[in-house]
C-alpha cells in the first residue's frame, strides 16, 4: 500500500531544495512539500524581487514533475506588491507549484493566489495558522476563510492546511486546539485535502555543548496521534505535515547574508519517539569532533542503518571519517533527508 501524502514545511533555501532531491523517486511521490518564502525585511524592491525570484526558481527546480504547494506566509504590505510584480500569473505556468494564501494576509497576495487559482484550474491552498488557543482571533479567521473561499467559482477545489506552529511539550492542548480548528473550517468547503502541520525539531538548549548527543521528544508526533484518535468522522481524511528538522519559527527567520550564522552546526536524527541531536564545530580541523557527533547517532539502538536513506548513509561515512566535515547545508540536506524518508515509512504502517 503506497504511503499516504506527507506535507513538510521546507524553507526555499538550496539544502532544502537539495534534501528533496535526495529522496528517492518512490518517497519523492509521497511527499509534498509546502516551500515557504522567506522574509526579507527592509530590502529595497529590486533586490527583494531578485531574491524571491530566486527562491521560487529554487523551488521550481526542485519539483519538476509531482505537484507541490509555494507560499509566502510572511510578506507585508510592500513586499506583497514586489512578490506580485516577480511572480505574477504567467510565472506560474507550467509548473507544478501551487498558489498558498490564508486569512490575514495582505489584499495582493491573496488576489495574486486567487488569480492563478482560476486562470490554472488548480487548487487553492488555504494555509491557517493557529499558533495560540481557539479565541475570537481565530473565529474572525474562520469568516475570513469563508470570504476567501467565496471568491472561487463555485465548486472550484481547494486545500485546507491547518498549521499549528510548534507545539512543544508545554503546550499539551495542541490537539484540542486542532480539532476545535477542524470542526470550525472543514464545513466551509468540500475540501479537496486536508493537511495539519505541526511541530519539528526544537531549539537547542541554552547550554548547548559539544560531545553531548542530546534527546528530546516528538510532541508533534503525540500531538497527530491524539488528533487521529479523536472521535471524529473526517480523520481518515486527515495528511499529517511538519517542520522538518528545524524548528517551526526557521521559515519565519530572514536568511542570513555573506557569512553570516554561528560557527558551528547540529547534526540531527528522527527516531519513532525521540528527536536526537548533537553540535558540530564548524570546519575541517574539528574532524574528530565532528566524527564523534556523527558516531554518537550512528549508535544509537534506533539508528536505522546506511541503507535506509542518503541521510543516514552521509551519517556513517562521516562516522567512519570517510566524508569530509561538510558545513550547514550539508548537515540540513542529510537530516531532512533522513527525517523525511522516516516519516514516510511511518506513515505507511
Amino acid at each position: 500500500m503506497p504511503a499516504p501524502p506527507y506535507v513538510p514545511v521546507l524553507p526555499t533555501r538550496p539544502h532544502a531544495a537539495a534534501a528533496y532531491r535526495g529522496l528517492t523517486r518512490a518517497v519523492q511521490r509521497a511527499v509534498v512539500p509546502l516551500w515557504t518564502l522567506a522574509p526579507h525585511p527592509g530590502m529595497l524592491p529590486g533586490p527583494l524581487a531578485g531574491r524571491i525570484a530566486k527562491e521560487a526558481a529554487d523551488a521550481a527546480r526542485a519539483q519538476p514533475r509531482t505537484p507541490g504547494w509555494l507560499d509566502a506566509p510572511f510578506v507585508d504590505d510592500a513586499e506583497a506588491a514586489v512578490l506580485v510584480g516577480t511572480l505574477g500569473p504567467e510565472w506560474w505556468e507550467g509548473r507544478f507549484l501551487r498558489p498558498v494564501t490564508g486569512p490575514g494576509r495582505p489584499d495582493a497576495q491573496q488576489s495574486l493566489a486567487l488569480t492563478v487559482a482560476r486562470l490554472y484550474e488548480t487548487p487553492l491552498a488555504v494555509r491557517f495558522r493557529l499558533l495560540g488557543g481557539w479565541n475570537d482571533v481565530a473565529v474572525t479567521r474562520t469568516d475570513e476563510v469563508a470570504a476567501l473561499l467565496g471568491r472561487l467559482p463555485e465548486g472550484h477545489p481547494a486545500d485546507l492546511v491547518l498549521d499549528l506552529g510548534a507545539v512543544p511539550p508545554d503546550r499539551p492542548d495542541a490537539g484540542k486546539e486542532a480539532l476545535r480548528a477542524l470542526d470550525a473550517l472543514l464545513p466551509l468547503a468540500s475540501w479537496n485535502t486536508v493537511t495539519v502541520v505541526a511541530g519539528g525539531f526544537p531549539d537547542p538548549p541554552d547550554d548547548f555543548r559539544e560531545g553531548v548527543r542530546y534527546e528530546a521528544p516528538r510532541s508533534d508526533w503525540d500531538t497527530w496521534h491524539e488528533i487521529r484518535h479523536a472521535d471524529r468522522p473526517y480523520l481518515s481524511r486527515l495528511r499529517y505535515g511538519d517542520y522538518g528538522i528545524h524548528p517551526a519559527s526557521y521559515v519565519a527567520q530572514p536568511p542570513m547574508s555573506g557569512s553570516g550564522g554561528p560557527p558551528w552546526g547540529i547534526l540531527r536524527y528522527t527516531t519513532a519517539r525521540s528527536y536526537h541531536f548533537a553540535k558540530v564545530p564548524y570546519g575541517r580541523q574539528y574532524d574528530d569532533a565532528n566524527r564523534e557527533a556523527a558516531g554518537s547517532l550512528t549508535g544509537l539502538a534506533d539508528f536505522r542503518g546506511a541503507a535506509a536513506s542518503a541521510g543516514e548513509a552521509w551519517l556513517c561515512d562521516r562516522a567512519r571519517g570517510v566524508e569530509t566535515p561538510g558545513n550547514h547545508s550539508t548537515w540540513n540536506r542529510a537530516g531532512n533527508i533522513q527525517h523525511m524518508a522516516f516519516v514516510v515509512r511511518s506513515l505507511s504502517r
